[in-house]
């Protein structure tokens, strides 16, 4: 019994170790699916299917410091793309499939 325990609590161990390792960004711009709150890939804007809305687009870039969203549309990479105002400047952004909101 008792070595059953130790077997479980190894396993899980292993579980939990690899679930952070999926959720940590790379300088290669391996980050999982979606982004989370104060992490970026660097790799942003990534291309792939989109499964934001107009609506969920425009408030994730809202979010984001951006003012004024105007011209969103999702292009033919799977990336929003708007322009919108930030520091007082006219700028283009881009959001991609994991989340990301990038200035172009």
């Amino acid at each position: 019994m008792k070595n059953l325990i130790i077997a479980v609590a190894a396993l899980l161990g292993t579980a939990a170790t690899a679930a952070l390792a999926q959720t940590t960004p790379s300088a290669e711009g391996d980050t999982p699916a979606v982004a989370t709150p104060n992490t970026q890939n660097p790799a942003a804007p990534v291309e792939g299917a989109n499964s934001f809305t107009e609506a969920q687009a425009k408030v994730r870039i809202e979010e984001a410091g951006y003012t004024e969203v105007s011209g969103l549309k999702l292009d033919d990479k799977g990336v929003w793309q708007a322009t919108a105002m930030k520091d007082g400047k006219t700028v283009s952004v881009a959001l991609d499939y994991q989340g990301n909101v990038t200035a172009q």
